[in-house]
């Protein structure tokens, strides 16, 4: 099954043969297919990206959650395919989403840092800082194609105008510009956003998971006839946590009733998919930014038996839950092992709908192989690169795992209901781990191992090299 469905998939296409097609007067043909967009034997996908923020990689039952259950993301599992060495593209909210969207590590697309608005945390200068419009989004690709496409909930690639998802492809937007701790007694009133609109100020964050949810159903309901992409990028559960009454108090805390209802979320989704016969021509994947924010205590999540979480480059601050499902397509009940990222999302959606790639740089692999090759499928990466900010702190081969020396900040005392805890900065020395046998991070074994840091750090060096020397800028306004 798998060789034919890998056959059956049209290549993609730089953007440049694209065009091509277009100056030689065929329009609507893909590119790379030869077909009019859903005239072959199978229509083009719908694509869901189900995104939460600061969940972390033991926040879902299939991955160990205690205390609360997730059924739908279960269920998930268990009709398609978990990932247990899924990665985000950073260990912070802007550089992740970028990420995701453009397939590319967040330097080469100027974004490394956190951005918001003006307030204690960013400079004026980040503050007018967004997603370039030059960037060739998920959502710009897929309209190439005639898709329908929308996003719901945090979008934190830009708050201006210009930086919105309605300038970045997406036919529809609502939700928060940024992040739902940026409150007015720190920063400008917290917007809500539908279209490029302020339709609020500071909502009542109880509403938030249900109203993304309701704009995402409407959305399914009004594009059953046609190909579309939708991206949910919840707020939760990024503190402050908030929850709806139909789920306060149903677990032994607030994060788990937070877990819960984007649980119910996941399976509101997935039963309109159901509903509407879209099931085998959809692609749901369900994912988080970034690690969880362990200085909050209990009201963030875990990412045990990994090491460190959020704003760290260990792999609690970047290895997170991931699930696929595409019944017929993948395999279900699969388990991949194999190391994938969110910057694959673009690369693989292109060659899953033919859609014409950008000519620039991009960093993410078509991981189709992993989604239908079966256990013997392997990575088609050789390496995944850890940074934080423009700096490279680590770098990932096969089971190998090799930090450079750098320093990141440690939860010395977790917070408690909203407050946080204390934290220390902390020094990492160069140190080799090998994942399979110690997913921890605890035990170096550079020395024993000395080829492996030599071969890891060529790796490295060049790699940085290459791209720091290919830094495309952000956006800027003087707005």
């Amino acid at each position: 099954m798998g060789e034919t469905l890998k056959n059956s998939a049209p290549a993609p296409v730089t953007r440049r043969d694209f065009l091509a097609l277009l100056a030689a007067g065929i329009p609507a043909v893909v590119a790379g297919s030869g077909l009019k967009p859903g005239s072959g034997p199978e229509p083009l996908p719908n694509i869901i990206i189900i995104l939460t923020d600061d969940q972390g990689y033991a926040d879902t039952g299939c991955t160990g959650a205690k205390g609360y259950s997730t059924p739908n993301l279960d269920r998930m599992a268990a009709e398609g395919m978990r990932f247990t060495d899924f990665y985000a593209g950073c260990s912070v909210c802007t550089p992740s989403r970028a990420s995701l969207l453009t397939g590319c590590y967040a330097p080469r697309v100027g974004l490394p840092h956190v951005i918001g608005p003006s307030g204690p945390s960013w400079t004026a200068e980040v503050s007018k800082t967004g997603l370039n419009s030059s960037e060739t989004t998920i959502a710009g690709m897929l309209k190439t194609l005639g898709y329908a496409t929308a996003c719901f909930g945090k979008w934190h690639l830009g708050h201006h105008p210009e930086f919105l998802p309605t300038r970045h492809g997406f036919d529809e937007y609502f939700g928060l510009p940024y992040s739902n701790d940026m409150i007015p007694d720190m920063y400008p009133p917290l917007p809500l956003i539908d279209g490029e609109e302020t339709v609020g100020t500071d909502p009542d964050q109880t509403r938030l998971t249900t109203w993304y949810t309701e704009r995402a159903l409407q959305f399914i309901e009004k594009n059953r006839s046609r190909p579309f992409f939708l991206y949910v990028p919840h707020s939760m559960p990024h503190i402050p946590l908030a929850v709806s009454e139909k789920y306060k108090g149903k677990t032994g805390g607030l994060y788990g009733d937070v877990i819960m209802e984007i649980d119910w979320s996941v399976g509101e989704i997935l039963k309109k998919v159901e509903q509407l016969d879209l099931e085998k021509k959809t692609l749901v994947i369900f994912t988080s930014d970034n690690g969880p924010w362990l200085r909050y205590g209990n009201h963030a999540g875990s990412a045990l038996p990994l090491r460190e979480g959020k704003m760290t480059t260990f792999d609690g601050g970047q290895r997170v839950p991931c699930i696929m499902r595409w019944p017929g397509k993948i395999p279900a009940g699969s388990i991949c092992h194999e190391m994938a990222s969110n910057i694959d999302f673009l690369p693989t959606i292109a060659a899953l709908t033919g859609a014409a790639l950008s000519d620039t740089v991009i960093d993410g692999k078509d991981i189709r192989g992993l989604l239908y090759g079966g256990a013997e499928a392997k990575t088609p990466h050789d390496a995944l690169y850890f940074y934080r900010g423009n700096e490279l702190q680590a770098v990932r081969s096969g089971s190998w795992k090799l930090h450079f020396a750098h320093s990141y900040t440690h939860p010395v005392q977790p917070g408690k209901d909203g407050t946080p805890g204390s934290t220390e900065d902390r020094d990492q020395p160069l140190a080799l781990y090998d994942l399979d046998r110690d997913i921890g991070e605890t035990t170096d074994v550079s020395a024993s191992h000395p080829d492996v840091v030599r071969r890891l750090s060529d790796m490295a060096e060049k790699f940085d090299a290459e791209l720091k020397n290919n830094i495309r800028p952000p956006g800027r306004t003087d707005g």
